[in-house]
């Protein structure tokens, strides 16, 4: 079977901290060439001219909830990865939460073998601890798995890891990179139990960040951190969502070197709890979104590098889920769709250079994770392009949203910038508000 060849014409390549213009040539699934000029040389080569259109690697987003299997209402790997391409993600990492729970070597390679047929981006899983599966984490061979997923607060089934005898031993016993969500479950349901008496269930959204508090946040990751350190374990710290938890991460390493690292969220860097009087259990999220001082010192970390990492949580539930009053409405939403163009909005408005959009959506987390030949436009890496117009104003809203369940925090949002274009393993997937009809998706697999 002939390779198939494609060549993108004039592009603006966001690469390695610099912006180019020049081509880029892919063949079969890698990138063959990237050059100021590149000429096609037979007449079989598919050429795509992008127009001063700027071309980042594929985005990596490192912590997604697609639901599937077992709740699948909500959404699936299929519906929620073709909403991510359209987002101009290409690689995603599942979280180990569904049902049944990622927990043993034969859900997870149960959850490999749906993606491998229905996945329309790059696939990996996280793997699940719970206070008594320390044997079968001991069994994930750390090159074939993205990591290792602990709760130590807000979690479904046995997730939440809370015996610190337990804890301590499967930060000394593994090598898998371990990720943490970190709210104190204590101080959460001291707060909690407060607000009902005040109000019985009906508890008003903006008390959400009061119960699901800094506090609760900050107690638990620097708990994490604290045990990272002295058993030497590799320490990612996911949604960090307060000013205070900041402090607790460096720039003065670079990222390759670093045993803790820590990610933010896009909700947490777009919303403030000045939202919740308008978009209420929509923008509930665990952890919460805070103040408008917590995200302004979200960005500074994540701008001086004490922050490493932008991703989505992205976590959808049915609209009539979350419709429910406060302490039925469950937390979470769907953003891979809207990711990159709301990076790219504070882009506009001078937030953030679109090199260190690349570098927090698109390298670090291949450094991070060590995946192997992804988050580049470099010869030899996988073809996983997204491909923006960033003056194509458009608006969100229901006939255009693409997850299963149908809302988004963004509806109504118009943003001066679209993904025409995404490729996944050299393979046009996404063209101009159509995924088209191919799951290109593959397995990811990891350097260690």
């Amino acid at each position: 079977m002939k390779v198939k060849t494609v060549l993108i014409k004039n592009a603006k390549i966001v690469n390695e901290g610099r912006i180019f213009e020049g081509d880029i040539l892919i063949e079969g699934e890698f990138i063959k060439e990237v050059a100021d000029s590149i000429s096609a040389k037979t007449s079989d080569v598919v050429v795509i001219d992008v127009e001063g259109s700027y071309v980042f690697p594929g985005v990596i987003d490192d912590q997604v909830h697609f639901r599937e299997p077992g709740l699948t209402h909500k959404g699936t790997i299929a519906s929620e990865s073709k909403a991510a391409v359209a987002g101009g993600i290409t690689s995603f990492i599942e979280m180990p939460n569904t049902s049944p729970q990622t927990t043993t070597i034969e859900k997870l390679e149960e959850k490999f073998e749906i993606a491998a047929n229905t996945s329309y981006a790059n696939y990996s899983f996280m793997f699940g601890g719970t206070n008594t599966n320390l044997d079968e984490i001991l069994k994930v061979d750390s090159k074939n798995v993205a990591g290792l997923k602990l709760f130590l607060g807000s979690s479904t089934g046995d997730m939440l890891v809370d015996n610190t005898e337990v804890l301590e031993n499967i930060f000394k016993s593994t090598d898998l990179l371990i990720s943490v969500h970190c709210e104190d479950e204590a101080t959460i349901k001291q707060n909690l139990e407060a607000h009902i008496q005040k109000y019985g269930n009906d508890i008003p959204m903006a008390c959400h960040p009061i119960i699901r508090s800094e506090e609760a946040c900050y107690i638990s990751s620097s708990k994490a951190i604290e045990l990272a350190k002295k058993t030497g374990a590799r320490l990612h710290v996911f949604h960090v969502s307060t000013a205070k938890e900041t402090k607790l991460f460096t720039n003065k390493i670079p990222l390759k070197d670093k045993k803790i690292t820590a990610e933010v969220c896009i909700h947490h860097l777009w919303f403030s709890d000045e939202d919740y009087e308008k978009k209420g259990t929509l923008i509930k999220w665990n952890p919460a979104v805070k103040t408008a001082n917590d995200r302004e010192e979200l960005w500074k970390a994540l701008l001086d590098d004490r922050i490493d990492v932008i991703a989505t949580d992205h976590a959808p539930h049915t609209l009539e889920e979350k419709q429910n009053i406060y302490t039925d409405a469950p937390s979470g939403g769907p953003l891979v769709q809207h990711a990159l163009v709301a990076m790219i909005e504070a882009y506009h408005k001078d937030k953030i250079s679109l090199e260190k959009i690349a570098e927090k959506m698109c390298h670090n987390p291949a450094i991070l994770f060590q995946i192997e030949k992804r988050g580049y436009i470099k010869p030899g890496y996988y073809a996983d392009l997204a491909i923006v117009d960033i003056n194509s104003p458009w608006t969100v809203n229901k006939d255009n949203i693409l997850y299963k369940c149908g809302w988004s925090p963004f509806e109504n949002v118009s943003f001066k910038s679209r993904i025409t274009h995404t490729f996944v393993n050299g393979t046009l997937v996404y063209k101009n508000f159509k995924v088209l009809n191919v799951k290109a998706g593959k397995r990811l697999t990891f350097d260690r």
